[in-house]
Parts: C-alpha cells; sequence; structure tokens
C-alpha cells in the first residue's frame, strides 16, 4: 500500500491543473451521449458490442488463442469508424439537441395567432373529429424545422382553426391522409408524409398514422397528436412516447404542457396527466 501512494502522488503532478480539466470534459461528453442514447436501441448495440469485445479478449488470453486476440485489436479501429454509421439516428439526436440548446424557439409569429389560441384550435379540432370518428395527424413544431417535411406537402400558410383542420381531415378531402403541419399559429402545409417510428416492436399493434406520429418525435422535439378513427381517441406523442386519450377527452391541457415548453424531448411526461401509456 504505501508504494501506491507515490504512484498517485507522481499521476496528480504529472497531471496538473489541464489534465483534469481535460479528463472532466471527456467525462461529461461521455455521460452527455450515454444519458442521450438511454432508453434507445442504440444502448442495446453498444452493450452487444462490449460483451462481444470483452468475452472474445477474455477467452483469447485464457486461451492464448494469437490470432482471435489480433482480430479482435485490429478491427477496433474498423469499429469506430462503423460506430457513427451504426448510431446515425442517435447522433443526430445529440446534435438536434444541441443546436436547440443554442437557438431561440418562439411560439408566436408575425401575422400568426398566440400559442395558446393555437393549441385551443387543435384540441377543438381534436374532440370533434374524434367524436366523428375521422382519423387526422397534426404536428406542431417547436424548436427543430420540419422544412424537409413541410417540403414533401402541399403548403397552405393559413391561421389555425378548428373549422380549418376539421375540413383539412374530412374523408372527402384530398388532404386527409398525411399530416398537418402548424408553424407559430400558422397551418404551414399539409399531406406531409412523416417518418414511421424506428421501435416498431414498441408500437407494432398501432396503425401508420400513430407510428408516424412516434416517428417524428423520435426524430424531432415536435408534438404530434394523432385520432382514431377506429376508436376515436386521441394520442399524443412527445419524445418517443405517447400517450392516448379515451374519446370525447380534452388534451387541452397536456398539449399546452408541451407546447409552452423549451425543454428537451426527453422531458418525463407528468404523473398526473398520463392517462394510457400506449
Amino acid at each position: 500500500m504505501p508504494p501506491f501512494k507515490p504512484d498517485l502522488d507522481t499521476l496528480f503532478h504529472n497531471l496538473g491543473a489541464r489534465g483534469f480539466i481535460d479528463i472532466l470534459v471527456v467525462a461529461a461528453i461521455i455521460y452527455g451521449v450515454l444519458v442521450t442514447l438511454k432508453g434507445t436501441t442504440a444502448v442495446t448495440l453498444l452493450r452487444a458490442i462490449a460483451m462481444v469485445y470483452a468475452v472474445g479478449f477474455a477467452i483469447s488470453t485464457a486461451f492464448q488463442l494469437t490470432v482471435v486476440g489480433w482480430l479482435l485489436r485490429n478491427s477496433l479501429p474498423a469499429m469506430f469508424i462503423a460506430l457513427p454509421i451504426l448510431f446515425q439516428p442517435e447522433l443526430r439526436r445529440v446534435l438536434e439537441q444541441v443546436g436547440r440548446g443554442f437557438g431561440i424557439s418562439r411560439l408566436t409569429g408575425r401575422n400568426g395567432i398566440d400559442g395558446s389560441e393555437a393549441v385551443d384550435a387543435v384540441a377543438s379540432a381534436c374532440r370533434t373529429l374524434g367524436q366523428r370518428r375521422v382519423g387526422a395527424l397534426i404536428v406542431l413544431e417547436r424548436a427543430t424545422g420540419l422544412q424537409e417535411y413541410v417540403d414533401q406537402g402541399f403548403l397552405i400558410d393559413a391561421v389555425v382553426s378548428p373549422e380549418l383542420l376539421l375540413a383539412l381531415f374530412a374523408t372527402s378531402s384530398p388532404f386527409h391522409d398525411g399530416a398537418v403541419v402548424i408553424r407559430r399559429g400558422r397551418i404551414i402545409a399539409a399531406r406531409c408524409v412523416m417518418p414511421l417510428s424506428d421501435n416498431p416492436g414498441d408500437h407494432v399493434a398501432l396503425g401508420t398514422r400513430h407510428r408516424a406520429a412516434v416517428g417524428i418525435s423520435e426524430r424531432t422535439d415536435a408534438i404530434a397528436i394523432a385520432v382514431s378513427e377506429e376508436r376515436g381517441s386521441t394520442s399524443l406523442a412527445v419524445g418517443g412516447r405517447m400517450l392516448t386519450f379515451p374519446p370525447g377527452e380534452n388534451v387541452r391541457n397536456i398539449l399546452a404542457h408541451y407546447y409552452a415548453s423549451l425543454e428537451t424531448r426527453e422531458e418525463a411526461l407528468a404523473p398526473e396527466e398520463e392517462l394510457t401509456r400506449v
């Protein structure tokens, strides 16, 4: 034990203040990445890769397997190149969160309406659509831009109102299929195609409209509202998670909570507001 202390003193002396700062920065980056990846499929992949290398090195060392050890050591550089490809969705999510951290989101815009009025209009339309058993998918943009999805749809640019939403999602309307995107109190586009969820296992029982709601909430910080034409229920997706409200339930309060929030997509769903998790 006594020889160990001088070694530590030498190590701390050689590191210096700059070395400690360097270690803390790297540790903070690794911790931030792990927190961001928590609850995603990337964690399972990382665990599997770490297990393969740990078991492989242990076996090659124990049984003196020279070729296996050589393959594992020389595959590490290739693995560092492959990791960004394997975890492309998760890395994109991290960069989006960093970008949102340095950005400023506005809930009102020129020639638009107040954020609370937009929430009231959407909630009212969803309640009516559910009562009529008319399916719908409404996406409210927050800090992350949705222009790439808007460009695929039909541009509208009109103030959001319950009447306009009901007309767009009427079964006889050419805009019935696809999503409506709302930005700063205005309906920017309709008939937009949203990406399906990356985790179909969690939402395999859901229809395409609900999987698209979860999918866009996984990739961005947007709020997606899906109305089921079979059940008449309204589902709200935030951060890859979904809440389903019974038919006729007013979603105004919880929708206003998330639409007004500028926190990250990983914010927890309030227990008192959670009704049924799909």
